[in-house]
């Protein structure tokens, strides 16, 4: 079978990939959603499932605090001598002076993590800290038995190429413990943002694999090669290994940050991030997710793609309907930023529900009650009952189609000034300086509220009605989906990541008054 692209649709960026044996596993991307990595197995590099999300506990990953776009960035999965080991920065601090060249410094804060564990679906040992040097790290394990820690070097100083180049420093693996000095082996090519580095050796040879050109439409894949560890690197002959960066017409755009894997038959392909844009508004609401792509090695010793184009296709749609009738959160949903999700939410307290606590705003980087999934396509609607008797206006509760804490569409329960239940759609848009509008409130209906959330391409529209009804109550006019993406933006943030949609609870007086959602139903069109 042929893999049909994207292999990981929604937010699946940064892939890392790893065969061991018959088995493939890619580690994707998190960012601030909890619990951290994502880890899909396949058999075929054709169907993939999602097996793992080894950073769950604070042991390993507290991101409470940290901001929008922060948080897990690219993990590097490899295996060796009977482990899985997984490498990973934790952003703390983004700033807002974004681009090579910026004036003034640009002062971040990238911690680099190590976890191992003897089954991809383990329990995980506690991170133990690298370095901070850098974001992308990335673990390559040399053939005299000795292991290397590489990551691209962040310079802040003024005035200076922020993306200074791949740094690389010996690690011992059975203490994370970093021996000699870190040496800096590629300064990068012209289209600069040099990160994302993957080291191999084949036929003597020492093969760098970098992304470049930012993440954006700009994004490529860089490859180098070197006789010796240290370099020096000689850059691919035909400039960028992939690259959709001169064919705006490519249904996968923004492709960028590859892996290679060996298959058991001798053949070499390359995972690596794309993007798919909206038809009209060219906006990627999805994210950025994982593709795959044949590569050959040809005689002269260089890689190249195997095929002029990727394979993109129809897929067949979702339609997943979850009762919460267990003990545990269904493996689609996520949570934001923190090791504590009992604070949240309870599959327990009222069993065949979710119940939120309503805790912090739905702009906190801190304690939110936001349990959501990721939509993989542009037409879905997805529907939710809940229950909730708010008190006073400081109590929300609903359904959110959700990027950040700068751009979110969220149909909500509240009351009145007289106690009274109304239903409100809040939108936090990133237009100028940033816009909230809120729709005039409606009478919500007594009892458990159904609420409904309808995506087409560009146009968002909510509804409601009481449990038990027939009919459908629409809210008037359309909310905007699009600006749900990487490429609408308040200036100077990061956006790296893409929609959710899901339940939301909140108690901004801070009594933790709760909601309870007993289903929420995915389907695609």
């Amino acid at each position: 079978m042929t893999p049909i692209n994207p292999i990981l649709r929604g937010f699946n960026p940064d892939p890392s990939i790893v065969r061991v044996g018959e088995d493939y596993y890619i580690a994707t991307s998190t960012f601030e959603w909890y619990p951290g990595v994502q880890i899909h197995h396949s058999r075929d590099l054709v169907n993939w499932t999602l097996v793992a999300r080894p950073l769950n506990r604070a042991g390993q990953l507290d991101m409470r605090g940290n901001p929008d776009g922060c948080g897990v960035w690219a993990p590097d999965l490899s295996y060796k001598d009977g482990r899985f080991h997984l490498i990973f920065t934790d952003v703390k601090r983004y700033g807002r002076t974004t681009v090579d060249g910026a004036k003034g410094a640009s002062l971040r804060d990238f911690h680099n993590y190590w976890v191992s564990c003897d089954r991809i679906d383990g329990e995980w040992t506690d991170a133990v800290h690298l370095n901070s040097s850098g974001f992308d790290p990335a673990l390559f394990h040399d053939d005299d038995g000795r292991s290397w820690l590489l990551n691209m070097l962040w310079d802040h100083r003024p005035d200076r190429k922020r993306f200074a180049g791949i740094v690389i420093q010996q690690m011992d693996l059975s203490s994370g413990r970093l021996l000699g000095e870190r040496r800096l082996i590629f300064a990068g090519t012209e289209l600069g943002f040099t990160e994302g580095p993957h080291l191999y050796k084949r036929d003597g040879w020492y093969h760098l694999l970098v992304a470049e050109g930012g993440t954006e439409r700009g994004h490529a894949v860089v490859m180098a090669r070197a006789r010796t560890l240290f370099g020096p690197y000689e850059v691919h002959p035909d400039g960028p290994v992939l690259t959709a960066r001169h064919d705006p017409a490519a249904l996968l755009q923004r492709t960028g940050h590859g892996d290679l894997i060996e298959t058991p038959e001798g053949e070499t392909w390359m995972a690596y991030l794309c993007g798919r844009p909206l038809p009209g508004s060219d906006r990627c609401v999805l994210g950025r997710e994982t593709a795959i792509r044949r590569m050959r090695w040809d005689a002269d010793g260089w890689l190249r793609c195997a095929e002029p184009e990727a394979d993109v296709g129809a897929f067949a749609p979702v339609d997943e309907c979850d009762r919460f009738d267990g003990p545990i959160l269904p493996p689609a949903f996520q949570w934001l930023r923190t090791p504590e999700p009992d604070r949240l939410f309870s599959l327990t307290e009222r069993p065949g529900h979710l119940r939120l606590y309503g805790r912090d705003t739905i702009g906190s980087h801190f304690e939110q009650a936001l349990v959501a999934r990721r939509p993989t396509a542009f037409r879905y609607d997805a529907t939710t009952l809940v229950a909730f008797e708010p008190e006073h206006f400081q109590q929300a509760a609903g359904l959110v189609c959700y990027y950040n804490s700068t751009k979110y569409h969220y149909l909500h329960i509240t009351a009145g000034d007289e106690g009274q239940k109304l239903i409100q759609l809040l939108s936090v848009l990133p237009t100028g300086e940033g816009q909230s509008l809120i729709t005039p409130p409606l009478a919500a209906p007594a009892g458990p509220v159904e609420l409904r959330a309808s995506v087409d391409h560009e146009t968002l529209r909510f509804a409601f009605r009481a449990e038990g009804a027939e009919d459908w109550h629409w809210l008037p006019g359309t909310c905007d989906a699009s600006l749900l993406s990487d490429e609408a933006t308040l200036a100077g943030l990061p956006n790296f990541t893409g929609t959710f949609v899901g339940m939301a609870c909140q108690d901004m007086a801070g009594t933790g008054h709760p909601a309870d959602f007993r289903y929420f139903r995915y389907r695609e069109e």
